[in-house]
């Protein structure tokens, strides 16, 4: 496979010259020499290691410690910047390794202090009544001029946390039909926030090691470089590892420490997370209780494993979580724990949507990543089992097909170029760059064409990699359309796993000095440019609940830029219709859809209420919590359609899975999940246009 040549090439090709000789250096400098000189030689494009990169990362590394800027004083950071601002380059080309050191020193002292704080602060009843503000994004602001700032800053993060509980407290009394008094509540929410505060503070103190800041130095260091090149030490590596092995119990979804909170990155098809559809990435784990009755656990300061500890466990159980999602609405999901493996719900799988009014029959192919047999040369691949689904449709005589690759990541460029050769002639379909060479064009060799009839692709934010260089061929050759968000993801780039070892580097293995996820690789469309950054432009958009959001590739200010090389020698498809009716018809269908509207008008307004300062008045907080709620119950009843659309599944699927209750059931939440998508049906209107420009053309023809 032309692939591995290339991975091959990339890696070799500066293996032999990065291994640094170790005899004299101590763990934390060789780790450093190996990581710098694995981005300097290795990286696709690596920034110059000097002082200017040296800033960054010291920068970077200070807001990781400290996001809300509530530990640090300026002084404390000047005073450190003269120090270590420009020092860590040094460190990377040999120094002895102080900078870190340096700086949790100070941030320890400074922990301290504020663990004192919290007593004070957390001993006498907050007032509610006081028309104030807290500013929780250190973005936002600058680091406090001096303690009586600071302490101010605590302050005000303490009580709104007491007040969130408080106001809780105050709903469930209305419930609950509690006896207890309003001050008795008061109490009661500022001994919870204490509880969880001695805990993070606790866990600061005792879990927060050093090894472990040296391990989050160096993760700030390699993420300076692009934000996919990642430093993973042995534990984390293992940890990873098991979560892709599938052999537990949980929810599956796929976490993340960010500035002290949990949160959710990813969902596993088909798991409890996804079955629950409430759960989604970006969304902030508060709270983890066991069964129907157990008592909830803050997770504020809680790290990554210890929070999976908690929302693991046996087969069969209940977990209860409570989730603050992007637009700042609080939810709380209960799910029950399912082996967490690779099965049906990974692979494609096919639906068809009917139209009796408009005399259509649509096939719909759900791909949720291009998966592939790394391990297992006998193990299904996702070019094959699209093929199976393709001929499955075309057996069905359907007369349009919509390949759905939402929330699909990617996976195997092997078999998104095979894939992409489905419903072309032969051609070019992605091309390939790293440092050393230039740029190596992948292409669909076979003639023949299995499906020639109308085609869609679905998108949104988070379509990445492969499905983004699946979109763009098909949009590229006009073969299709593409609808959805206004772009992909628009990550454009390929890692490869780099295990450090005092011995050397091992590719796509462990090392006893932990791995870095390097980034190799750069793709590019056949027309020329790069899907890095940009994503591929729909040519249908749908107003999506997380356009304002800014969660894209883009928005990451360490991505690598977007570039164009010369574009491959392809012919375009000859297709029936035309690109700008089909965007006229849907744009007219969208104006006089209230649900769109509703979506587009309240996302936004919660993107910005998001933004604003927390208020600390209990009137205005509730009134806030209230609009908040109110606008996200829109969204979610709007996201729904009042009528159902005709989805089923294939006659010769309808019983496949008789005797496995819990597939069967898998499949039927996906199919009432599509008879009730607003986007899907968007999608059907405008293959239904495509249907009829094609059968119009047969017509005259």
């Amino acid at each position: 496979m032309l692939l591995l040549v290339i991975v091959a090439g990339s890696f070799f090709a500066f293996k032999n010259k990065i291994i640094p000789n170790n005899a004299a250096v101590g763990k934390y400098e060789l780790i450093m020499q190996m990581v710098a000189r694995l981005l300097s030689q290795g990286h696709y494009d690596p920034k110059a290691i000097n002082d200017e990169f040296s800033e960054k990362v010291f920068t970077k590394y200070l807001e990781d410690l400290d996001p809300k800027k509530n530990i640090f004083l300026k002084k404390d950071v000047d005073s450190l910047a003269a120090l270590y601002a420009t020092r860590i380059d040094d460190e990377l080309q040999g120094a002895p390794v102080e900078s870190f050191i340096g700086i949790s020193k100070v941030f320890d002292q400074r922990i301290a202090e504020s663990a004192e704080w919290k007593k004070q602060l957390l001993a006498q009843p907050f007032d509610f009544t006081v028309n104030e503000t807290a500013e929780l994004n250190g973005k936002k602001i600058s680091y406090p001029a001096n303690q009586k700032e600071r302490l101010d800053r605590w302050r005000k993060m303490l009580k709104y946390y007491a007040l969130e509980r408080y106001v809780d407290f105050l709903e469930a009394k209305g419930s609950l039909k509690s006896g207890k008094t309003d001050a008795q509540l008061e109490k009661e929410a500022r001994e919870k926030v204490d509880t969880m505060m001695t805990r993070m503070f606790d866990r600061y103190k005792v879990k927060f090691t050093e090894e472990d800041k040296f391990n989050l130095f160096v993760d700030n260091i390699t993420t300076a470089m692009d934000p996919h090149t990642e430093f993973f030490p042995p534990a984390d590596k293992s940890y990873f590892d098991e979560e892709l092995s599938g052999s537990f119990f949980g929810i599956g979804a796929g976490l993340q420490y960010s500035e002290g909170l949990i949160k959710i990155i990813s969902i596993n098809v088909g798991s409890p997370a996804a079955k629950s559809g409430v759960l989604a990435p970006g969304d902030i784990i508060t709270r983890v209780a066991q069964g129907k009755d157990g008592q909830p656990v803050d997770m504020l300061g809680y790290d990554v494993q210890d929070a999976v500890k908690l929302i693991r466990g046996k087969q069969g159980t209940t977990v209860r979580l409570t989730i603050k999602k992007s637009d700042g609405n609080v939810k709380e999901v209960s799910l029950v724990r399912e082996k967490i493996e690779n099965d049906i719900d990974t692979y494609a799988r096919s639906a068809i949507l009917r139209d009796s009014a408009k005399n259509t029959k649509v096939g719909i192919i759900y791909l949720p990543e291009f998966y592939t047999p790394f391990q297992d040369p006998s193990g299904r691949r996702s070019f094959t089992d699209v093929a199976r689904e393709v001929q499955k449709l075309k057996d069905e005589k359907v007369d349009g097909i919509i390949m759905d690759l939402r929330r699909n990541g990617g996976g195997s460029l092997y078999d998104v170029v095979q894939m992409v050769g489905l419903f072309i002639k032969e051609g070019p379909v992605v091309q390939v760059k790293d440092r050393v060479s230039g740029p190596q064009v992948l292409k669909d060799e076979d003639p023949s064409v299995l499906y020639t009839g109308p085609l869609a692709v679905m998108v949104d934010e988070f379509s990445a990699s492969a499905s983004e260089i699946f979109a763009a061929a098909i949009q590229d050759y006009k073969r299709g359309i593409v609808i959805g968000s206004t772009s992909t993801y628009g990550k454009g780039t390929v890692q490869q796993n780099i295990g450090l070892d005092h011995s050397g580097f091992k590719r796509d293995g462990d090392g006893d000095l932990g791995a870095v996820k390097l980034t190799l690789r750069k793709f590019y469309r056949v027309s020329g440019g790069s899907t890095q950054l940009k994503g591929v432009e729909s040519d249908i958009v749908l107003p999506s609940q997380m356009e304002p959001l800014k969660l894209r590739e883009k928005d990451n200010e360490y991505a690598l830029q977007y570039d164009e090389i010369s574009k491959s020698n392809y012919t375009p498809w000859n297709s029936a219709y035309d690109v700008n009716t089909l965007k006229k018809l849907s744009e007219d269908r969208l104006l006089k859809d209230s649900s769109f509207q509703i979506i587009k008008r309240n996302s936004t307004w919660l993107a910005d209420e998001n933004e604003r300062s927390y208020p600390l008045n209990i009137d205005q907080y509730k009134a806030e919590k209230k609009s908040i709620k109110a606008k996200a119950d829109q969204i979610v009843a709007a996201q729904k359609l009042k009528k159902s659309l005709d989805v089923s599944l294939l006659p010769m699927e309808l019983d496949k899975f008789n005797d496995d209750k819990n597939k069967q059931e898998r499949l039927k939440l996906w199919i009432k999940g599509l008879s009730e998508d607003i986007y899907l049906n968007q999608a059907g209107q405008v293959m239904d246009d495509m249907i009829a420009e094609t059968r119009n053309m047969a017509v005259a023809n």
